[in-house]
């Protein structure tokens, strides 16, 4: 009896090519200021990734990034450092980059509710708000630790989200959304009629602070000048680490198991004894308090809250970085909210039009590629595990 061959390893070399080549493309990009070197570089990148598609070598980068995840997620952090090195004077492009990072930590925590467990959620920017006003008031008003904050910001999301649970909890599938966008509308309405929270005016964010050292200062170090925003880089860089490795670990768990058999058949999962409406609270107050924890940073990032800013289309925002980078794979996420909060900024001149190039990503991903940019592979359990 002849035993079956164990299955290779993929190289580590396809993926460390693909994240240098990413990281510089990127560098790149935000460096170049006219419009026509923009379009150009845009137009570059995409031949070169349809390229690279048709030939298959994205299959050795996918496969290099199954295999090596541990080892090619430590140099993407080197990356991203290189980026904000590069970039250690520019306060826009640190700004933008910083906005990526807490962006992608809010679609992590709708990744696990849409993603891993099927709960849709049409009220994103509604939980990254209350994130971001928790920071405004409590920075204002007491002399809590800014990382406390933090963590109370994301507490109230899931506080405030778990009112949502009895309805959506007795709804399925696009009854369950109406449910989450109407707490988006009604969200905006009271912040606005709320003279307490600023009322339409807003309410200014008190920069971050840790064990008085301002957040909001630049830093100087050996005459060589920081942007202050390099501190909130570094920050929203090690929310997104940690975001992340939650995210990967909860897949990975017998909670992601539960979270999967949720997804695709609630009925069936029922009947072999699941607790249904325990694992979908779960997996609602979970995203909800990884969207409030980014809110609460994105807050005191921007100095300034408003009703404006989290209203029901910056929701779809959010949910269209989860359709375009594929639903439940982490990975594809990021890469998303790179392109949809980056090119739109970089493009002057579709400024205006934003919402349309949204709409026409998400009506071509779900034409052309259902499954997102990047695909969620085959559930893994353990890093190197071979289905």
């Amino acid at each position: 009896m002849t035993r079956e061959p164990e299955k290779t390893r993929a190289a580590l070399w396809p993926g460390l090519i693909a994240l240098t080549a990413a990281a510089g493309y990127l560098i790149a990009l935000l460096a170049v200021e006219k419009q026509a070197f923009i379009i150009a570089l845009l137009a570059v990148g995409i031949i070169v990734v349809i390229a690279a598609a048709w030939a298959g070598l994205l299959n050795g980068v996918s496969r290099a990034f199954s295999d090596h995840e541990d080892a090619l997620g430590g140099f993407a952090i080197l990356a991203l450092f290189a980026v904000g090195a590069f970039f250690h004077e520019d306060h826009f492009v640190l700004l933008l980059v910083t906005t990526v990072l807490l962006y992608s930590v809010a679609t992590l925590g709708l990744n696990i509710q849409f993603g891993y467990a099927g709960v849709l959620n049409f009220a994103g920017a509604s939980f990254f708000g209350i994130g971001a006003y928790t920071s405004a008031v409590l920075n204002a008003h007491t002399a809590l630790p800014h990382l406390v904050v933090l963590l109370i910001g994301g507490l109230l999301a899931a506080l405030i989200g778990s009112l949502l649970l009895l309805p959506v909890l007795r709804t399925r599938g696009h009854y369950a959304a109406v449910v989450t966008i109407a707490f988006a509308l009604l969200f905006k309405t009271f912040l606005e009629v709320n003279d307490v929270l600023g009322g339409p005016q807003g309410m200014q964010v008190p920069g971050m602070k840790f064990f008085g050292w301002s957040f909001n200062d630049n830093i100087e170090i050996g005459g060589i000048s920081l942007s202050f925003y390099i501190n909130y880089f570094a920050i929203s860089l090690l929310l997104l680490i940690g975001a992340f490795v939650v995210v990967r670990r909860l897949e990975r768990s017998w909670i992601g198991l539960n979270l999967d058999a949720l997804r695709l058949d609630e009925t069936a999962a029922s009947c072999f004894g699941l607790d249904v409406v325990r694992w979908k609270i779960t997996a609602f107050l979970i995203g909800n308090f990884l969207i409030g924890i980014a809110g609460a940073m994105f807050g005191m990032v921007g100095s300034f809250v408003a009703p404006n800013n989290y209203t029901f289309a910056d929701s779809l925002i959010l949910v269209s970085i989860l359709l375009l980078g594929g639903i439940g794979n982490p990975w594809g996420l990021i890469v998303a909210t790179f392109i949809v909060v980056v090119v739109p900024e970089k493009l002057q001149t579709i400024q205006e039009y934003r919402f349309l190039l949204y709409a026409l990503l998400v009506i071509g991903v779900l034409l052309f590629r259902p499954e997102g940019l990047l695909p969620r592979p085959v559930r893994r359990y353990f890093p190197g595990w071979q289905p």
